[in-house]
């Protein structure tokens, strides 16, 4: 068969050992240094230019480069500062492009982490370029530092590649050692081999062998690049300011991502020591994205500009945030990254979309995410929890996509087994949102199309507490420092307004058709158009949005099912007796009935303290975030504390 094909490796002695290489193999060579690789790769090119091969040096690394400019050998040079899908991409496209049989030398895959900071994308990487360098019938030289990356990395690249092989320098000699040989076998195969000119002379001898293996160093379990940098940043809290603020910036790059306006306010607001608590609740390891940057952002500007005077009115900060690279990790891991390579092309953008959501929604994570998962869970306890779309792009100057990504309500009743399947099922859910119709559509629209959209996740505690057997907020919102309902002319749009409601706040994010939330003019909290009574009760809030224990879902329920069970405050904070109804029932004879309420929120806008403390929360953020800033909040511990 044409795929086990034999080709010489330019070693003849080596040739024997491994009974040469194969059409479709990928040789990955652990060095102590580039020199040792470099030895390795010259015979290989010489014999491939005497074959009249398909020479292609792909060149990526900060290192001296390993083959010099020659009219037999095609040099590509490709940026890995852009990114794990760019940079993959852009190697599926060249690998197409030169076809079958092509022969292949790669840069050092560790120069990777100067740009990536993640042993787990250079495995990924592995993992997705292989197998299409091997389904080419191609043959492609890598090379891999010794004792740098991890061993979950090393056995990735184990499992994928076809030959794995130790070199050796040990006293001027140089020493392979195979480790795997695909499809090949001899009784001495796996010993270490002398290499000395064309000759491999087998170290067979148990002495000889273990004399070898004494001189090396053989490293302990390591922790991934990631985790190795983060570790040494925090020396950097004892040194000078000046040296702070460059270690900050580069942990910046890692979590919030490249020079943007975002990232320009970031440095202004956040510290070292900031940026040191956020990287302590990531799961994983990539950008926390870029709803999660401005959740964070924000509560750090009204920390800083308003010098806490809201402070006692937020909760404490308890977010977890899924990384990037998990999103990207889930699809190599589950073997859609061809099928997300078609989807990214102009002709498969919508074709394929629908195929990989349905694929999003059923997938396995890997081992190690799953346990961290497990972790903050156990964290979390019984609290409800909401799982939340952060992509790049989401949230950023100029690209809110509101509401074109998935949130999950996770109620967390049940097992620990029920609840972390519902955990994992809602990340499933939102990853699987990346493919949605108008997401796809609105990305298109704004010439996002081959931006890397990676889903990062936000999970955070939803505020509120239970009563009865539902859980919500007694009051939440949307505040925007813009006025959008102008209904007369006194109105004063620079002021701001809220959307308020009883319970959860989706109720005032997502509109209702045939219910109304209460529509707040920061200048005169308690101005309301005219209407009559049966108007007031119409244009009211009769439904509110919970989180029932019973059903273990996000649902509605009516006005009158909640707010006449004990909800731990006065109700008349939030609404007014509904006389004319009481008066009817009770001349229907149903004086024993509870009370009915509209919904008008009339005594907490009376106390001036609350308008006062949203207006002023507007104009800090707008002021120096985005304006008009649009931001969601809840206020029951506001409630709570004040009355």
């Amino acid at each position: 068969m044409e795929r086990h094909d034999k080709v010489s490796t330019g070693l003849k002695g080596f040739n024997t050992v491994i009974d040469h290489l194969r059409l479709g193999d990928n040789v990955v060579w652990q060095v102590d240094s580039i020199d040792s690789y470099k030895h390795m790769v010259e015979p290989y090119i010489k014999q491939a230019k005497e074959d009249g091969r398909n020479l292609i040096y792909v060149r990526f690394g900060s290192h001296e480069p390993l083959l010099e400019n020659n009219a037999d050998i095609k040099i590509y040079q490709f940026d890995a500062r852009k990114g794990f899908e760019s940079f993959a991409t852009e190697i599926h496209k060249l690998v197409k492009q030169e076809g079958r049989k092509a022969f292949y030398v790669f840069d050092c895959l560790t120069d990777l982490l100067e740009h990536w900071y993640s042993d787990l994308m250079i495995g990924n990487f592995f993992k997705v370029t292989c197998p299409y360098l091997y389904e080419l019938d191609t043959i492609a030289y890598f090379a891999i530092i010794r004792n740098v990356h991890t061993y979950s990395t090393i056995a990735g690249i184990r499992e994928t590649t076809q030959l794995l092989l130790d070199l050796y320098q040990v006293n001027q000699n140089i020493y392979i050692h195979p480790l795997k040989v695909w499809q090949r076998y001899s009784p001495t195969m796996f010993f270490p081999h002398l290499i000395n000119g064309q000759e491999a002379s087998c170290i067979t001898a148990s002495t000889e062998a273990a004399e070898l293996f004494s001189r090396i160093h053989r490293g302990g379990e390591r922790l991934d690049f990631w985790d190795v940098v983060f570790q040494n940043a925090k020396e950097a809290l004892y040194k000078s300011e000046q040296q702070q603020n460059e270690v900050k910036r580069l942990l910046m790059t890692l979590l919030i991502g490249s020079e943007s306006k975002m990232f320009t306010l970031c440095d202004k607001y956040f510290n070292l020591y900031d940026i040191l608590e956020i990287a302590l609740r990531e799961i994983g390891t990539g950008f926390i994205g870029g709803k999660s940057v401005g959740m964070l952002l924000a509560r750090k500007i009204l920390e800083i500009e308003a010098k806490d005077k809201f402070t006692p009115y937020l909760e404490p900060h308890d977010s977890y945030y899924l990384g990037s690279d998990i999103f990207y990790t889930y699809i190599v891991q589950n073997d859609w990254w061809k099928l997300r390579t078609l989807q990214k092309t102009e002709e498969g953008y919508f074709k394929y979309a629908s195929e990989l959501k349905e694929k999003l929604l059923k997938g396995k994570f890997p081992e190690n995410i799953q346990e961290q998962f497990v972790q903050m869970l156990e964290y979390f306890g019984q609290s409800p929890i909401i799982v939340r779309s952060s992509s790049l792009l989401e949230d950023n100057f100029g690209n809110a996509f509101a509401g074109k990504y998935e949130s999950v309500f996770c109620v967390n009743q049940g097992t620990p087994e029920e609840r972390y399947e519902a955990f994992e099922q809602a990340v499933r859910i939102v990853y699987a949102s990346t493919m949605n119709e108008d997401a796809l559509t609105y990305r298109k629209n704004r010439g996002l199309f081959e931006s890397d959209e990676q889903m990062a996740v936000l999970v955070q505690r939803v505020s509120g507490d239970y009563y009865d057997e539902n859980f919500f907020p007694h009051m939440a919102g949307v505040g925007n420092s813009s006025n959008l309902y102008v209904w007369d002319k006194s109105v004063d749009m620079e002021s701001g307004m809220l959307r308020l409601v009883f319970g959860l706040g989706t109720r005032a994010v997502d509109r209702t058709e045939g219910d109304y939330v209460r529509i707040v003019s920061l200048d005169d909290p308690l101005r309301v158009p005219l209407m009559n009574y049966e108007d007031q009760k119409k244009f009211s809030q009769h439904y509110v949005d919970v989180l029932s224990l019973s059903e273990n879902k996000h649902t509605n329920k009516t006005m009158e099912d909640v707010i006449t069970k004990d909800i731990k405050v006065k109700k008349e904070l939030f609404a007014s007796i509904d006389y004319q109804t009481q008066e009817r029932l009770r001349e229907l004879g149903y004086s024993n009935m509870t009370t009915p309420y509209i919904l008008n929120f009339k005594n907490v806008l009376k106390d001036t303290k609350f308008p006062a403390l949203m207006k002023d929360m507007l104009a800090q953020l707008s002021n120096v975030y985005v304006y008009p800033v649009d931001i969601v909040f809840t206020v029951n511990f506001y409630i709570e504390k004040q009355f």
